[in-house]
Parts: structure tokens; sequence; C-alpha cells
């Protein structure tokens, strides 16, 4: 049986895409913004989607937005940022009740669609500048966010090989912008990066749920900006046959974290993206991968140990937490579980077991109507089509050979050590 049908229209400055189900009891609307990474507007960023889910022209305080959100159904209005490659990606999530199981004959879906061209194109700000309290308020939070990584060993551990491994890349930006460069923005100065983000950002809408794809067009035909060329962000260089880096950082706590970056050469959209997944899922994406199995059950070395790929940027990630003393063991194995990788050393259960793992872990991906913009999104960002069905069958029919090709592509690149362990000679 064929999975859910994307439907893309061209509106002015943007992409519309159309997903008709029934499966869900409620409609969704997801409004995505795509620029690259910048340091210079990194943190402009991070901030501007939490001021204009604040508060808008016609509502302007976060209580009255929310009470109005109350008044239609109980919408939910979610922002969020991400990292997919050298871009970096707002969302803008508003997920409403489908008027047809309602009494009540109010046209939901389009007032949402109403609320949607509210925030984005009518925002509370006035004169150039949005309002001060507003931005205040957000600036705030937006510091406490940056500064709570710090508080998670496990993330903070995450962020730093990445930093460390991409160092000179965009990628190395850390997705909520940089602490020194929040006060410096101001409400006029936040109101300019706006202006010029409606402006150069590749915009995408999704509107999942039972709907009418020529009404749903309809309410559309008013939210309008000027026609661009999205920028591109000038994939950088890929490193290759490097020195592995190694990096031990000491602070005061109990679990070590061993997180250690790879270089996969490989990207959504390539031939060997399906089969780089599956080489993901024996090594370390599931609680039957080898990671999970010889480093931590076995030689029961990590409290944790699994592994994840990004995309879009050609990374494999291992993230472990291990006792201090088990640092050079926990390395030497993890490199083991690789070259097994590249070798062919794995079964056909191993094979098998995995398919069946992707495929429902896809399939529930796909059952939210978030996760499924999020798989479809990926086309976006790799310029490139796969769709759903496809997704399936690529992963079905990946071969043993397939596997070890593109296992044998990846290249070990940062070893990052953060352990509570003092050098000889501290204090």
């Amino acid at each position: 049986m064929p999975l859910l049908h994307e439907e893309t229209v061209k509106k002015q400055g943007y992409n519309l895409h159309l997903i008709h189900t029934d499966k869900y009891k409620t409609n969704t609307i997801i409004w995505k913004m795509k620029a690259p990474l910048e340091k210079e507007t990194v943190t402009y960023r991070a901030l501007l989607p939490h001021v204009l889910q604040s508060s808008t022209k016609k509502h302007p305080s976060t209580p009255l937005l929310r009470t109005y959100l109350d008044q239609l159904y109980g919408a939910t209005l979610q922002v969020d940022l991400s990292k997919k490659g050298d871009y970096h990606i707002i969302t803008l999530t508003i997920e409403i009740a489908n008027e047809s199981f309602l009494k009540d004959s109010t046209p939901l879906l389009q007032k949402a669609v109403q609320l949607l061209k509210e925030i984005l194109l009518e925002p509370n700000a006035r004169n150039g500048a949005f309002d001060s309290e507003t931005v205040e308020k957000e600036k705030r939070t937006l510091k406490q966010r940056i500064k709570s990584i710090y508080d998670d060993k496990m993330r903070y551990a995450t962020y730093r090989v990445t930093e460390e491994m991409c160092k000179d890349e965009p990628y190395s930006l850390f997705v909520h912008g940089e602490l020194g460069q929040v006060d410096d923005i101001t409400q006029s100065s936040l109101y300019q990066y706006y202006e010029r983000a409606l402006k150069e950002d590749e915009l995408d809408l999704y509107i999942i749920g039972d709907i009418d794809k020529a009404e749903v067009e309809s309410y559309c035909d008013e939210l309008r900006f000027t026609e661009r060329t999205p920028q591109r962000s000038s994939d950088s260089v890929e490193k290759s046959n490097m020195e592995v880096k190694e990096i031990v950082e000491r602070q005061d706590l109990k679990q070590g974290k061993l997180n250690i970056g790879y270089r996969t050469n490989i990207k959504y959209g390539d031939q060997d993206y399906f089969p780089l997944q599956m080489v993901n899922g024996i090594f370390g994406g599931f609680p039957h991968s080898k990671l999970f199995i010889n480093v931590r059950e076995k030689a029961n070395l990590a409290y944790y140990a699994a592994s994840r790929i990004e995309s879009h940027k050609g990374l494999l990630m291992v993230m472990s937490g291990i006792d201090d003393q088990n640092y050079e063991n926990a390395v030497k194995i993890i490199k083991e579980q690789m070259q097994l990788m590249k070798n062919g050393d794995f079964s056909d259960q191993e094979i098998e077991q995995t398919k069946a793992v992707i495929q429902n872990q896809f399939l529930e991906t796909i059952d939210t109507a978030r996760g499924l913009t999020e798989v479809l999104y990926h086309n976006v960002v790799g310029h490139t089509v796969i769709n759903l069905d496809e997704w399936q069958d690529q992963i079905a029919k990946t071969t043993k050979e397939e596997i070890m090709n593109a296992a044998r592509k990846i290249e070990m690149d940062t070893i990052y050590f953060l352990t509570g362990t003092k050098e000889e000679g501290d204090k």
C-alpha cells in the first residue's frame, strides 16, 4: 500500500506542501525557514522565533495570544531550532483540531493559517523595532537556554565533540547561538534581521491532515513573500585522511563522557545513504547493535553506548558514558566494532534485524505529522526527491556488500573525552 503522498505547490516566495490524510484528529501547520549557518546571524536566528511566537500586533502579549489559542479549541503553537548540515532551520508549528470532528462549524484551519500570517507578517513591532519588553524577556530566556547545556554533561559532550571536530566549519556553531552575542541584540537590530530573513530564507509551509487541498491553497493565497533565490551554504570541504584529534577535557563529574566523531563521506541523496543507515543500525543505532552488546554488555565498560548519523553533514557520532579508568579500553573496543563493519563481520540475522527495526522506526516517525514533515524536509535540505515508499524499498534491498562499502568510506576524525580525573601534578 503506498504511503502518504506529498503535493508541492509554488506560492509567492515559498513552497506549499500539502499532505492529505485522515489518520489524525488534528490538522498541523509547520513553517520552515532555512538559511546558511553563520557566526554573525546564529544568535539572531535563535532569538527571532521566540520573539515572534510571544505576541503579535493583534495579540500584543503572551497571555492574550495564548488566550486566543485556547479559543481555537486549544490550538498549540511551538517553535524549534535545528541544524541540518551547514544550515540553520527555524520551525514554527501550529496544531489545531479538525473542525469536521466538532459540532461547531468554525473554519479552524483557515483561522490557523491567518494566525500564521499574523505571527510572520504582523508582529508586535512599531517604527522598525520589536516590542522592547518582549525582546528583553526572550533574551533572558535565550541566555538560560545557552547556559543549560553546561549542566547536562551528555549534551555538553555532544556539543563539544562537534565543536572540535568541525572547527572553522559552520556546523561547529551552537544551534542556540552564542552567549556573548545576546546582549548586543537590540529591538531594532533584531527587526532588521527579521526583515532580511523573510526576504532571503528558503521558506516552506507544510499542511498535514484531513484537508481539502484546493480550499487550503486558497487560504494560503493571503500569505505572500518576495520572490527569492534561496541562499546555498558554501559546502565546506570535507577533510580526508587526517590525523585523529584527541581532546581530553576535565570537569568535576562522576561519570566520564566518551564521544567519537567520524566523517562518513556520505550525505542524504548519495547512492550509499541507505547502506549508511544500515551501517549505523548494526554498529550502534539500536539495542541489538555492536556497541551496545560489546562495549556495554560484554565488556561492561559503558553505562550507555550508541551512535547516530547526521544526514546532511556526513557525520557519524558515537556517544558513551564510561568510568574514567576504562577510557583506553573503550576507545579500543569501539574502533574494533567499526573495523568489523568494514570487514563485513556481521551476520545475515543482524542485517535482517536492523532492517526490521529501521522500517518500524521509520513508520513510527511518519505516524506523527511532525515526524512526517521532518522526513519530507530532508528533500528540501538535500536538494533531492526521495519519496516515502522509496525510503522503505531502499532499506529492504540493501545488500551486505553495499553495507561494507559504505562502512569503508567512514573515517575517524575526533575522540573527545570529558573526565573528572585529575592529571598527575594537579592539585
